[in-house]
């Protein structure tokens, strides 16, 4: 049974760099580095803050990250009752679990980690043995268990602050209750040390901090925000008395604890509540991250008191409903959010990474106040397209608005919004016909846009000018709202799919319709390969057409799906269509054969896919999921075998890129895929009646019949010359397989001067096996000696079978018998040419004069045109067919 895809592979995750969980700063000695540690679902990254280059990601477990905290050498996490310690930032070394409830609080202390639950159980434990050192459990109706810290000098002891709002000083040694201290009417939501000793930052609910001294129970002083509960705390270290806080709606508020007052309003830091800040050691930097997917790193370095942004690693704060590749390299991927936003992610790594902003109807006034507020500010984009042709000249992308009508340019090299706002004029700007664009793309030049109206209309824009350059159509091109609009390549035709079930297509220049094609069922979506040529057109009905432009003809429709398909992608070459719905799956159809050849099932349904131009990833977003999931190719790297899947096939699931429980696992699991096409070894000839070429290099038959020309070419200018002293070598005998010869002993020639012919005659290897074969009628042994030479040791063999050569007549006879049995086998057909045509270079006068030797050479020769003609005549119904469907209009 296969398992999840043949073709892709999970490969990793973009855009994911922080949830509402609140990160972890580590310190690392050798290094001399700070580090950041933030969760990201089921696993958490690591990242330096020099750069906020990511370092490492860990691996993923079974559930979702409730909690994080880390010492200098682990990094402890809680999903539901159990704690994980991280070595390495990547792997589970220890494995804590006793918990009855949820943990949602965590803290190292020394060698141990202490650990609280939803009930209000307070574990220690032991971090090398993993065993329960003491347990404390609260009365959650009196005191409930909502922050924890350790005091800095007070040596065994936990300071526990419940959301009744008292708190409670603990030896952990000794179990004992210290000190209860009344607290306040708010409950306590976080608790810092501060730089003093005896004195902690307090948070409170009804967002009130309070400064307050546990040695003498007393509160130094008060402040209070009106931005809803204290979310975090952090003290400056680096000489400033400065206390930031975060807040549930994005703002910090920095106050100075020598004045008592509020220095500085750090407003919309982030677009949700402030999950953590921390205040580096001795350093002018702030870190914050919040649950809308972001780290930042603020640097205070002016006057005022407030922090300027020095570095940030930004996702989407909401899913992401259209990813396209941007460029030809495959190196950058477009994403629209529903968060309104456009970013480019790279593949290559994230310093590379850049947001081209919010959509705004008027950018310069929603620059001068905040944009969060803005009512000029545009909705989510719904569709854009963009061309990299032009882009150093001119805007090169364009977006269409959720409602709107207008749609908007953006300019990729600047990264931000464009010179124009592409609206008809038909409309007179009024809003109430709830007109809007839904389909728009680019022409392959970079100079036109293509834009289609829920009204039917498709209008063309110049994109340098954003001028009205005409439309598609005298009134309407569709009677219902256009689905989806292309441009070939070659700017000569555009199609359209429009609600009223018809597909257009329309000479581009002259914007004339040539052709309406009736689908019979609405269009939900489109796609077009522009180098192919083939339109892609996903129905309502959940089936598919793809429309050869060339042609005109629907040739292929695929059904399958059992939900709406949401996007399409074509690979570069154009032979697969990648398809997505919302019954989760994402299956790939073979265009030359019209079989589906893969499909594999996703934990939530791909919103959108987009292949990369080069073919080494697949990108897709998912339902409520922030991140760009990234599927290798495989059949790059290895050899893939694609079988038809039958019409009743059910997928199996695979898990999202960068949260599969192991990769030995996922390892042998493509390894269970292929192992039919490992296991398979091709025979030596398919079928007795097809003709088999040899294996051999084109080098070692092809120039046998030049080899005097090559000789001549190759001889040398000048003798070779005898070295001084030359060393040792062994003698060998030449051939292509190194073979050791015996010494010629000098003393054999002091005997005698007289040579003898019986020694020089003597008959080679290959000529004793060529006998030996016209006994058996065998010819494989003599063949295979001759694959093994090389064209100039075929050549003296041939040479030396003639009679004045030592040779026989009758060897020569079954030499001629070797050839027609190769002829009659059908294999190495081209060798078989090649030694027949030196044979008869070297013996055609001798068999000439032999009626022996004429015999069997025309009984070669009725073979060889035999062959030939039947070869011929497959060639002529290849070449035929061939013309006739590059000619033909099917």
């Amino acid at each position: 049974i296969k398992k999840g895809s043949v073709i892709f592979s999970g490969f990793r995750k973009l855009g994911l760099y922080s949830n509402h969980l609140s990160h972890v700063v580590r310190y690392h000695k050798k290094h001399r580095e700070f580090y950041i540690v933030t969760a990201v679902g089921n696993c958490f990254h690591t990242y330096n803050v020099k750069k906020l280059g990511i370092v490492a990601v860990s691996n993923a477990l079974p559930e979702d990250i409730s909690c994080l905290a880390a010492d200098r050498m682990l990094v402890y996490v809680a999903i539901g009752g159990k704690v994980s310690a991280f070595a390495r930032n990547k792997e589970v070394v220890h494995m804590y679990t006793g918990h009855g409830a949820d943990v949602h609080l965590l803290l190292p202390f020394g060698d141990h980690i202490i650990s609280v639950d939803r009930d209000s159980t307070v574990i220690v434990w032991d971090v090398e043995s993993e065993e329960e050192y003491l347990q404390i459990t609260f009365d959650k109706v009196s005191f409930e268990v909502s922050a924890v810290m350790h005091p800095s000098t007070y040596l065994n002891k936990i300071l526990f602050g419940s959301s009744q709002g008292g708190l409670q000083l603990w030896n952990v040694k000794s179990n004992k209750l210290l000190y209860t201290f009344t607290g306040w009417p708010s409950g306590v939501t976080v608790l810092q040390q501060t730089p003093a000793v005896d004195v902690v930052g307090v948070g409170l609910s009804s967002g009130q901090i309070i400064i307050h001294n546990i040695k003498f129970d007393e509160s130094l002083m008060k402040f209070q925000q009106d931005w809803g509960p204290v979310t975090s705390l952090s003290f400056r270290t680096d000489g400033h008395p400065v206390m930031a806080a975060g807040s549930p709606i994005g703002h910090i508020g920095l106050w100075d604890l020598e004045e008592k007052k509020l220095v500085c309003q750090m407003r919309d830091a982030h677009n949700t509540a402030i999950a953590g800040l921390t205040f580096l050691h001795g350093e002018p930097l702030l870190i914050t991250n919040g649950a809308d997917n972001g780290i930042r790193v603020w640097i205070f370095d002016t006057a005022g008191g407030g922090g300027r942004l020095l570095r940030s690693r930004l996702g989407h704060s909401a899913p992401p409903t259209k990813v396209r590749h941007h460029g030809l390299n495959g190196h950058h991927i477009l994403s629209a959010g529903q968060d309104g936003t456009l970013q480019s992610f790279s593949t290559v790594h994230e310093r590379f990474n850049r947001s081209l902003g919010h959509g705004s109807i008027n950018k310069k006034k929603s620059k001068k106040k905040s944009l969060r507020y803005d009512k000029l500010k545009l909705p989510a984009i719904t569709t854009f397209a963009s061309e990299s042709a032009r882009q150093s000249d001119w805007d090169s992308i364009v977006a269409c608005h959720r409602g709107y009508l207008m749609t908007t340019t953006w300019n990729y090299q600047k990264g931000g919004m464009g010179a124009h706002k592409l609206e008809p004029k038909r409309f007179n700007k009024n809003r109430a016909l709830s007109v809007h664009a839904t389909a728009v793309d680019i022409t392959s030049c970079g100079n036109f846009v293509v834009i289609g109206l829920s009204s039917g209309h498709i209008d063309v824009y110049n994109m340098q000018s954003g001028m009205h350059r005409g439309q598609y159509g005298e009134d309407e091109a569709h009677s219902g709202a256009v689905r989806g609009v292309s441009v070939d390549g070659l700017n000569q035709l555009t199609v359209s799919a429009g609600a009223d079930k018809l597909v257009n297509i329309w000479k581009f220049k002259s914007r004339k319709l040539v052709l309406s094609i009736d689908l019979g069922t609405s269009p939900a979506t489109t796609h077009l390969h522009r180098d192919s040529g083939m339109f892609a057109i996903a129905l309502d009905d959940f089936t598919l057409n793809v429309l050869d432009m060339e042609t005109k003809r629907i040739v292929r429709k695929f059904s399958g799906h059992r939900g709406q398909v949401n996007d399409m992608a074509f690979s570069p070459d154009g032979r697969w269509l990648i398809t997505a719905a919302m019954d989760c799956t994402i299956r790939t159809w073979d265009l030359p054969s019209g079989c589906l050849v893969d499909c594999f099932l996703v934990d939530f349904a791909a919103v959108s896919l987009t292949m990369s131009p080069t073919g080494d990833f697949l990108a897709s977003s998912h339902v409520d999921n922030l991140g760009i999931y990234l599927w290798s190719n495989n059949t790059l790297c290895s050899m893939v075998s694609l079988r038809p899947l039958p019409a009743d096939y059910e997928p199996t699931g695979i898990m999202l890129p960068g949260t599969c429980s192991s990769q030995d696992e996922e390892g042998e699991g493509d390894a269970d895929l292929n192992t039919e096409m490992i296991e398979y070894e091709s025979p030596e000839q398919l079928d007795e009646q097809l003709v088999t070429l040899s294996l051999l290099a084109d080098s070692r038959w092809k120039n046998l019949l030049h080899l005097d020309i090559i000789k001549k070419r190759n001889k040398p200018m000048e003798p070779p010359k005898v070295p001084k002293a030359a060393p040792f070598f062994m003698p060998t005998i030449p051939g292509l397989i190194p073979q050791f010869g015996l010494p010629l002993t000098p003393f054999l020639f002091s005997q005698s001067k007289i040579v003898n012919f019986g020694v020089l005659a003597q008959k080679s290897h290959f000529y004793q096996q060529l006998e030996s074969a016209m006994l058996s009628n065998k010819y494989n042994d003599p063949v295979g000696l001759l694959k093994e030479m090389g064209p100039s040791g075929i050549d003296a063999e041939l040479r030396g079978l003639a009679p004045d050569m030592g040779g026989d007549v009758s060897v020569l006879q079954g030499f001629l018998k070797m050839v027609a049995s190769m002829l009659d086998s059908k294999r190495d057909f081209d060798l078989a040419q090649a030694y027949l045509a030196l044979f008869l270079k070297l013996h055609l006068r001798l068999i000439s004069q032999e009626p022996g030797l004429m015999e069997e050479a025309s009984k070669v020769s009725e073979k060889l045109e035999e062959t030939w003609t039947s070869m011929q005549t497959l060639f002529n119904q290849s070449l035929c067919l061939l013309s006739y469907t590059k000619s033909a209009l099917l």
